[in-house]
């Protein structure tokens, strides 16, 4: 991610999104991508935000890397025992086969459609073989921002399969819903477990 309305939106809310996902329970798409992973795996949350998820991993005896385009993120997810996490953009990741998982949570969304491709092989060459890479979009087309600022790229199933295929992975498990954002707005989203 490198827009910086994005980045400086979640720098300033990051106390509050840390609250709001403090209060969250592992949800499916959580305990499907754990449930996915060998034992003591090596994990990167790409985009971790506080590090909800990161510190649910963390506690389940996983090695945990965080990266976070918000230095304000960063630092909420660097206090969770377990939780390595550093401020880079998703451009930065030049990781080669250490990764047993990658856990793209809403995340991704946040880059220009035109980049998608170059980070899903980043995302590819930082598994090892077999890897399971789960990544969760907003559901439409087109791309827009919300109401408080944030550069959404909207992804339908058909596409979303598309380039995550074009990359190397085989998508497994396709799942869908609609909650609520930082933004207080509710919408559709699509999720996809794949292997590398």
């Amino acid at each position: 991610m490198s827009d910086r309305e994005t980045i400086a939106v979640y720098d300033a809310r990051a106390a509050e999104y840390d609250q709001i996902t403090k209060a969250e329970e592992p949800g499916t798409l959580l305990k499907a991508f754990v449930a996915a992973l060998p034992k003591g795996a090596r994990v990167l949350d790409l985009g971790c935000g506080p590090g909800g998820a990161s510190r649910v991993m963390g506690a389940r005896g996983f090695i945990v890397d965080g990266m976070d385009a918000s230095a304000e993120m960063v630092a909420l997810a660097g206090q969770h025992p377990g939780v390595t996490a550093w401020q880079a953009e998703f451009s930065d990741l030049d990781a080669d086969g250490i990764y047993d998982g990658v856990w793209a949570n809403f995340s991704l969304l946040h880059a220009p459609r035109d980049d998608m491709p170059s980070h899903l092989a980043a995302i590819k060459r930082a598994l090892r073989p077999g890897g399971v890479f789960h990544v969760a979009v907003k559901e439409g087309d087109g791309s827009r921002r919300d109401g408080i600022g944030r550069l959404y790229t909207y992804y339908t199933e058909t596409a979303l399969r598309g380039l995550l295929e074009q990359a190397g992975f085989t998508p497994r498990e396709f799942r869908s819903g609609v909650d609520m954002g930082l933004d207080g707005v509710e919408a559709p989203w699509i999720s996809v477990l794949s292997h590398a």
